[in-house]
């Protein structure tokens, strides 16, 4: 469907997505499927401005384009049945794919892994938290990093049949101070790959155009400047933090 139509075509709402924090709904445009979530159905948060959460998530899918990484799907602002809100294109995943797993202790998954942490479960038992270890979601966790990504969990990383992953549910993100919480820790302390560094120059580029003249518009003049600031950070260290500050290192429930 044409970009236009995606926002002039009328929204319909075809359902609710319950778990969602939020107000959250299915809906079409013409044969698209996509996900709208109105500004007006945002719930209330200490720390971050209230009715802003819209704004951050197109604020980053733009700075995904700017990697050139595809790391969140295709995210607007437009008018819906409900009023203005956030739309993003729905994306399927694969039900027998789990990027991020919680596991027994003892098991042995097949494949590469990466061991996050671990804990008990309601019974007493050891279990962990582990997530692949692939070039697409090691890209993922640093697209969280820069945008400071509060609230990374592991339903929020979607499993595509074709081994891409997207990340979704990016409203608690941009905030000027440290914020991030992520299940996806397992590189801590890994060099930066050439690619990955390469994606943070061109956000870094960006900024000083028209990435930077776009986010303006959703942003505030303070958070931008932050943005700037964890780009050049990360990309000077090139390597994958360590958490920082009093705050969780993981969003809590972790799914």
């Amino acid at each position: 469907m044409p970009a236009a139509d995606l926002i002039a075509a009328e929204l319909t709402l075809t359902g609710r997505i319950t778990t969602a924090s939020n107000a959250t709904f299915l809906g079409s445009i013409g044969d698209t499927v996509v996900v709208y979530k109105p500004i007006a159905g945002e719930s209330p948060l200490w720390d971050f401005p209230q009715g802003t959460l819209a704004q951050r998530e197109v604020a980053a899918y733009l700075v995904s384009q700017a990697l050139g990484w595809d790391v969140v799907p295709h995210t607007w602002l437009r008018d819906g049945p409900l009023g203005e809100g956030m739309v993003q294109l729905w994306k399927e995943p694969d039900p027998g794919q789990n990027p991020v797993d919680l596991i027994a202790a003892d098991q042995a998954p097949q494949g590469v892994w990466k061991h996050v942490l671990k804990g008990q479960d309601e019974n007493g038992g050891i279990v962990e938290l582990i997530h692949e270890d692939t070039p697409v979601l090691r890209r993922m966790a640093v697209f969280d990093i820069i945008v400071n990504n509060a609230d990374r969990k592991g339903n929020h990383i979607l499993a595509m049949p074709d081994g891409h992953r997207y990340g979704v549910d990016h409203g608690l993100t941009f905030h000027h101070e440290h914020k991030l919480r992520t299940v996806l820790w397992g590189w801590l302390g890994e060099d930066l790959a050439t690619e990955e560094q390469q994606g943070i120059a061109q956000v870094v580029d960006g900024l000083s155009g028209e990435l930077g003249r776009r986010l303006e518009d959703l942003l505030s003049a303070r958070e931008v400047a932050a943005l700037a600031a964890r780009c050049e950070q990360l990309g000077s260290a090139g390597m994958f933090p360590a958490p920082s500050g009093q705050m969780p290192a993981v969003p809590w429930p972790l799914f």
